[in-house]
Formats: structure tokens, sequence, C-alpha cells
């Protein structure tokens, strides 16, 4: 009697339980409707309590604020980057939402530098799916495995890959991280470590190469603001490079981390700790990479020499064309499809089905930092910018404006996720303080590409940090989640780097 008594209680238990399951489920939505709904509803307040012409002041920082506070929570930066958007909109206008919302949607498409981002982004990941289903990355990966028997050395392995790929941090982001997953998951390195590997050797590299996609478009940047005289931008890039000290210590940093002198910490103990019990992939990932069911076999050298060659091609063609990967993707991708149809690797149909299925496998990534450019817009109409350097300007003096300029834009770039964009508004602001205070230019400039690539690495929806987890196979709050301690450690050195280097050349 009693053992049936306590299977009946066990099975009330039980149903309780699924129960009580199933009306937190039922629930959920609800919840959520309420929390943004009130949310939502406090912006459209806000916007009743600014007076028309006079700027948002405080208030600009809120929808940055949203966007993190929510990313936090749910762990899903596409859906945090829409709900800052949508209360900037209504913090601006709550009366013309939807025609807001449309107008900053069309602006945003139509951007250059969107169409750019887009396009080299769809380019590559069909580059990348070509050389997958050809077999070269699995013999590239595979020459790798019989020379490195180490995790060390697997490691040191991915970031000596990310420096030799410092033309652009989308090619580093997306060709290191294909070409090194097998081996790193064979040494049970976890995705989130090898997206922080590759990630840490994107922009802080590329900002230290005076031939790369950052240089060029920075080059042009300074001459249009002022800072030196006309064709002389290249001139004072690579004078800045020495104080670009993010990128430096950045690089210290990880490979610190590759050879084991600094460990792991927080959510990168965890996921290293997942990995060693075999588990290098994390959860939540249900599409890991690209299609490889049509893989091709092929002999080791063959193999390899089809992974080097279009390589050679992408980054020789993109040096021809004034460091245009757009360019150079396009004529990669041209040369990509020659090279394996004479060889009868792939069909002219399979091709073109690889080229449109990397497509696909981008699109996420790319809506990702097509809303980062959307909160740019926003928080550009709402003065969040000039309301962050007008907030320090009371604390400037000659000595301290380096480490301030770092810190203010640092934080303006992780805000937005847009490494370039935020210049445009920035540099005409920042150039002509410096000139009034008579600062080195040179580490002005450094103090600047310091802060774009802080934002670019640390951030969770930044282009590169997105790339980066979508071509190692984990999201972009994973990556970013374990990343961030890192990109903080390097933050505080840049600065404290910055600050003695203000006072010794006041």
């Amino acid at each position: 009697m009693s053992t049936e008594i306590a299977q009946a209680e066990s099975t009330t238990g039980s149903a309780g339980a699924n129960t009580a399951a199933t009306n937190e489920r039922n629930n959920t939505p609800l919840k959520w409707m309420v929390f943004y709904g009130s949310i939502m509803a406090f912006f459209a307040y806000l916007s009743t309590q600014h007076v028309e012409g006079e700027p948002y002041g405080f208030y600009s920082l809120l929808p940055a604020l949203l966007i993190l506070f929510v990313a936090v929570i749910t762990k899903k930066p596409l859906e945090s980057i829409f709900a800052g958007i949508i209360a900037g909109l209504l913090l601006l206008d709550p009366t013309n939402i939807v025609t807001g919302l449309g107008d900053l949607s069309i602006a945003v498409v139509m951007d250059e530098t969107i169409a750019w981002i887009v396009l080299v982004c769809g380019m590559m990941g069909g580059l990348i799916n070509m050389l997958e289903r050809g077999g070269s990355v699995l013999s590239f990966g595979d020459m790798l495995a019989r020379r490195i028997k180490t995790k060390r050395g697997t490691m040191l392995t991915t970031c000596t890959l990310g420096i030799m790929v410092f033309i652009d941090d989308y090619l580093n982001s997306l060709a290191v991280s294909a070409s090194m997953k097998n081996l790193t998951d064979r040494y049970k390195i976890s995705r989130e470590k090898l997206a922080f590997l590759v990630d840490s050797t994107a922009a802080p590299v590329c900002i230290l190469v005076p031939v790369s996609t950052w240089a060029v478009y920075f080059a042009a940047l300074l001459e249009e603001n002022g800072a030196t005289g006309e064709g002389n931008g290249m001139s004072l890039y690579i004078e800045s490079i020495p104080y670009m000290v993010y990128g430096w210590v950045a690089l210290l940093v990880v490979f610190l981390v590759a050879s084991g002198f600094l460990g792991d910490f927080g959510a990168m103990k965890d996921a290293e700790r997942r990995a060693q019990a075999g588990q290098p992939i994390p959860d939540g990932i249900t599409q890991d990479g690209f299609d490889t069911s049509g893989l091709k076999k092929t002999s080791p050298i063959v193999g390899l020499i089809n992974f080097i060659l279009p390589m050679a091609v992408l980054v020789a063609a993109s040096v021809y064309y004034e460091i245009d990967l757009l360019l150079g993707a396009l004529v990669a991708s041209m040369f990509t499809m020659v090279l394996y149809f004479a060889q009868s690797l792939l069909n002219f149909g399979q091709l073109v089905d690889s080229m449109l299925d990397g497509f696909k496998v981008m699109l996420h990534p790319i809506a990702v930092v097509c809303a980062g450019f959307m909160v740019k817009e926003v928080n550009d109409q709402l003065g969040m910018t000039p309301y962050i350097i007008d907030s320090l300007t009371p604390y400037l003096s000659k000595e301290m404006l380096p480490a301030l300029v770092f810190a203010a834009m640092a934080a303006v770039v992780f805000a937005t996720g847009s490494s370039w964009g935020v210049f445009v508004v920035s540099l005409p602001i920042v150039i002509p303080m410096a000139i009034s205070l008579d600062m080195s230019m040179p580490l002005t400039v450094g103090a600047l590409l310091s802060a774009s690539a802080f934002g670019s690495h640390a951030c969770f929806f930044s282009d590169s940090t997105v790339l980066s987890s979508q071509g190692s196979g984990c999201t972009p709050m994973q990556h970013a989640l374990t990343q961030i301690p890192y990109a903080l450690i390097g933050a505080v050195l840049a600065f404290s780097s910055l600050l003695v280097l203000g006072f010794m050349m006041a």
C-alpha cells in the first residue's frame, strides 16, 4: 500500500511539475509583451518631456543602454538591436514610428557602405563554400594536422594565420575560422575560443598594417577633416601606427592566451570545460558553418594548391584594385569557378549553388550588421556622439586628450557597432580639439584607431564579431560574452598607455 501511495504521489508531483512548466511556457509570450510594452511606453513618455530644438542629452544614451540590457537577458543580438531601434524612434517621434522605421530602413539599404558590406560578405561566403565543397579547406586542414601535434600549437597557428591575412578583417574572420575549425575540434578547443583567436587578429591587426582596407579608409577620412594636408593622409596614418596601442595590446593578450600564459576565466572557462568534455560546438548551434555534403576528394597536394591559389588571387586582386575586397572577392570567385570546373571537382550548376548557398549562410550576419547601422543612424539623430564628447570636454587638457578620446570613442563604437561610420561624425569634433590644444596628431589618431579597434572587437553586433562567430560556429552573444574579459584587459592597458603617452608628449 505504501508503495502505491508513493507512486501516486510521485505521479501527482510529476503532473504538477509538468503543469507548472506548461503554464510557464504559456505565460512567457505575455511576460515579454508586458516587458517590451512597458519599455516602449516609457520611451514614448520621454519623448513628451523633450523640448523641440534642444539636444536630447542623457536621453540619447538610453537606446544603446537598452540594447545592452536586452542582449544580456535574451542572448539574441538581432532582437535586442531592434528593441533599441524602436525605442530610439519612439524617443524621436512616437507619432511617426512606422514612417520613421521605413525611412530609416531605406536610408540604410541605400547606403554605399552597407551595399559594399552585403556584397563582400555574400561573395566571401560563396567563395568559402566553394572551397569547402571542393575539398580544399579539408586538404589545408589535413596539411596543418600533420604538422601540428598539440593544442597550444593549434592556437598559435590560428593566431599566426590571422596576422598573415592582414588585408581585411572580413577576410580574416571568415577564411581563418573556416580553415581551422576541424583542427581546433580535434584538440577540443571550443568554438568560442576559436572565434576569440580569430577576432583578436582581425581588426586589431588590420589597423597596424598600412596595406589594409582600414588604412585606406581612415587615411582618406583624415585628409577630409583637416588632420593633414592633401595627399598626406597615409603618411599620417603610418606615423600613428606606433600609438595604436589597443592593436598592440590585443595581439599581446591573444598570444598570451594561445601560449597558455594567460588562462581561461569567466564564460570562456565554462566553454573550454565543455569542449574538454567532448563538445567543442556550443549548445544552440543548429547549423555548423557551410554545407559540405557534396565534398569532393582530391589528393592532399592538389587540394592544398586549390586552397592556396584562390586565397593568393583574392589578396593580390584586392591589392591591385586599391585594397578593395569586393573586387578582390569577385576576381577570386571567378578564378575559383574556372579552376574547379577545369578539374571536374564541381560542375557549373554546383558552383553556382555553392555561391548562392554561401550567400544564404551569411544572411543572418548581414542582417545583424545592417541593424547595427540602423542603430547608428538613430544615435546620430539623437546626438549621442556629440553629447558624450561634450560631457568630457570640461575634463579635457592637452595631457588627458588621447586617453579621454580613446575612452569616449570606444564607448560610442561599442554602443553602435559601427567602427567606421561613427568617425564621420566624431572626427570634425576631435581633430579641431587636438589642433587647438597643440597635441601630437599621430598620438591623437592612434587613440582614435585604438578606440575603433576596441569597439569592433568587443561589441556583440559589430561586423567582425558577427563574422568571426559565424565562421567559427557559435552565436555572436556566445562569442562576445567569452571574449569581453580579454577585450576589457586590452582596453584598460590601452587607456593607461595613452594616459602615460599624453603626459610624456604634452
